[in-house]
């Protein structure tokens, strides 16, 4: 059964994912979607009170989960009516140091005094396998550290003034043993000291608890590439208090996501609470040498035994565009250096890429009927240039991004050109966004003509003209042939697509009619304006045929699809509904408005999105079309940047339409 990460917490270094039960799911450290030290088990909470155990999954515990007001401090609260217990627990992972802190607030409901005890496994799989690992007791510390190679996990903690009460190592996953997670059920662990293999540990503290009354349980968890730094970051929770280092993640987190003066017109509370909490769940994904990650939700391994934790180029050029867009310039600077070590000496991108900017794991052929061709969407390339351009008109920082001209943006706009087809003027067959299916589709093309224009700005701020006028030639010709190849007059819009099909020794090129939220890129990246009523027409129809017309509502991506497909009645649901195609029909809303009433059709979608994120405020992938619950990924970074951006658009054009 999936359990979509409800709760994210990171520092740049560090990264950890829960699920709705509370459980530790995912761990990255040191590179954020490299290495998953979870990844597939979990790490659980238990308690135990004279002979009764519960784990804090089982379903006898309701649980809401959020996070504190602008802040990547969670704020859970989890009731046990049966055990007569209740608990407010607030996780962090510190901005400065790789620790990971917890606050369990435990109040005694019952009318009598307890003895508690709190029980906390670790079933880590240090760099993704659990070959090699080993668990010990750390007599310094007296913390259980986990390590292998150079990667050190120390849990240590504090009950009214004491440390561990117990504890225990032992094999998982082995030779019959489930691990030292059961050894807890009976409230008594059994004290080995050290294990290695396939190993996990528990833990356990004890408290006690007068009738009403609450205590406070400190655990952490240190990180650092070998024992000493774990035992320093160890003293360091000692010296300055673990209430200390909460606080001041607290603070930090709110002075980062409020160092812009907010207004938010006309905009709801929740879509205000959400655009903010939107920025602090990017900044998690989001790697501090570069990578932006598209998710690090590891539940979807069970579907493809894959994951979300790569960079594809397209989705993180979105993602800087929108982070550019509302003043937090430091990652989208960090990714365009990441990008040059990743771009081909092609001078294109390849499909992902790892966090360290390898190339990643790839479904592309480079051969198909004994032709060799190119495993790429070109849109990956072009939006890089799209995103320098957006930057640089954001912040004018011509001297920080000279050489990316030259090391980055040339090279890709020497490829655009070239990439073409010399009779049509198209840039030649890629894969299209969704990575199904190997064409010519309006929004790569659109994507192009915008990469073209970027590389022709820069090549004149930068002195090449020669390069320049070539670009600026290119991109014409492109948005031509778009007019001519990929408009259908007799349908009155635009295609989804083409595809090239030599028939009787002629190249033909064989239109795709299929209805695609994607033809939003038309305008997006602009192309044709959005008045052209070619556009409208086209919009109306993806507006009109990728609703879901149930009481979930929302865009498909295209009438058909088939991925987490949840229903065969097409004419309903055509695809399960989206974050981002919904969002892509706002900004189509935004870009037409005339007047502030004419903004409400937009205003409408942010609300959905709110109202459809999880009870943390989450986003997934995508919904499912007749309960709402999250399908695929959660958090689904382009989800998250797509909100920023429309909301962005919006607050743009209401002030824009507010001032005489």
């Amino acid at each position: 059964m999936r359990m979509p990460r409800i709760l994210v917490l990171g520092n740049g270094n560090v990264l950890i994912n829960f699920d709705e039960k509370l459980n530790l799911r995912d761990l990255y450290f040191p590179v954020i979607g490299l290495d998953n030290h979870v990844g597939g088990p979990h790490c659980r909470i238990g308690f135990w009170d004279e002979g009764v155990f519960s784990w804090l999954g089982e379903e006898s515990w309701q649980r809401r989960l959020r996070y504190r007001e602008d802040s990547l401090v969670t704020m859970a609260q989890v009731v046990n009516d049966r055990l007569g217990l209740e608990l407010l627990i607030s996780d962090a992972v510190h901005p400065r140091y790789d620790l990971f802190i917890r606050r369990m607030r435990i109040r005694n409901r019952k009318s009598w005094r307890r003895k508690l005890r709190i029980f906390f496994s670790h079933d880590f799989s240090i760099s993704g396998t659990e070959i090699g690992d080993t668990a010990l007791v750390d007599p310094v510390s007296r913390g259980v550290c986990h390590y292998k190679r150079s990667i050190y996990l120390l849990a240590n903690g504090l009950a009214q003034g004491k440390g561990i009460f117990q504890y225990a190592t032992g094999r998982k996953r082995f030779g019959g043993a489930e691990g030292t997670w059961r050894d807890a059920e009976d409230g008594w662990l059994e004290g080995n000291p050290i294990d290695h293999g396939s190993v996990d540990s528990t833990i356990s503290f004890e408290l006690c608890l007068e009738a009403k009354e609450e205590e406070n349980l400190w655990y952490w968890i240190a990180l650092g590439d070998r024992l000493q730094v774990v035992r320093q970051l160890n003293s360091l929770v000692l010296d300055r208090g673990p209430e200390h280092l909460l606080q001041e993640t607290d603070n930090y987190w709110k002075n980062w996501v409020n160092r812009h003066d907010w207004n938010f017109g006309d905009l709801p509370e929740k879509v205000s609470r959400l655009f903010k909490l939107s920025l602090l769940i990017i900044r998690t994904q989001c790697d501090n040498r570069g990578a932006i990650l598209a998710a690090t939700d590891s539940d979807v391994l069970a579907t493809a035994r894959d994951h979300y934790s790569y960079i594809w180029p397209r989705d993180a050029a979105l993602v800087a565009m929108a982070l550019d867009r509302v003043g937090f310039p430091e990652v989208p600077q960090s990714f365009f250096r990441l990008a040059v070590k990743m771009l081909t000496e092609g001078g294109f991108n390849l499909q992902r890429y790892n966090a360290d900017g390898t190339q990643g794991s790839s479904w592309y052929p480079l051969i198909r009927d004994d032709e060799e061709q190119l495993p790429i969407q070109e849109d990956e390339s072009a939006l890089i240039n799209c995103a320098l351009w957006y930057h640089y008109r954001q912040y004018r920082d011509y001297e920080a991004l000279a050489p990316f001209y030259w090391d980055l943006v040339k090279k890709i706009g020497d490829f655009l050109n070239q990439f073409r087809d010399p009779a049509t003027k198209l840039p030649l067959p890629s894969y299209d966004l969704w990575e199904e299916r190997r064409g010519i589709f309006s929004f790569t093309v659109a994507t192009v003509y915008a990469g073209l224009l970027a590389a022709a700005n820069f090549g004149e701020l930068f002195g090449d003209g020669k390069s320049a006028a070539a670009y600026r030639q290119g991109a014409r010709e492109v948005r031509e042939a778009m007019e001519r190849f990929l408009y259908d007059g007799k349908i009155g819009r635009f295609l989804r697509g083409v595809y090239p099909r030599r028939r009787n020794s002629r190249m033909e090129l064989v239109p795709d009619f299929t209805l695609d939220a994607s033809l939003y890129g038309l305008f997006a990246f602009g192309a044709f304006s959005t008045d052209d009523p070619r556009v409208e027409r086209t919009m109306t129809a993806v507006e009109e045929s990728l609703r879901v017309k149930t009481g979930i509502g929302g865009i498909a991506r295209y009438t058909g699809d088939w991925y987490f497909r949840m229903s065969e009645d097409i004419e309903s649901v055509p695809g399960s509904p989206w974050f981002i195609t919904t969002l892509w029909l706002a900004d189509w809303y935004i870009a037409r408005a005339r007047t502030r009433d004419d903004l409400a059709s937009a205003r409408k979608v942010l609300e959905w999105v709110a109202d459809h994120a999880m009870e943390s405020g989450v986003l997934s992938e995508q919904i499912h079309p007749y309960t709402g619950e999250p399908l695929s990924v959660a958090p689904l970074t382009w989800s998250h940047s797509t909100f920023v951006m429309t909301v962005a658009n919006y607050l743009e054009k209401l002030q824009a339409l507010s001032t005489p």
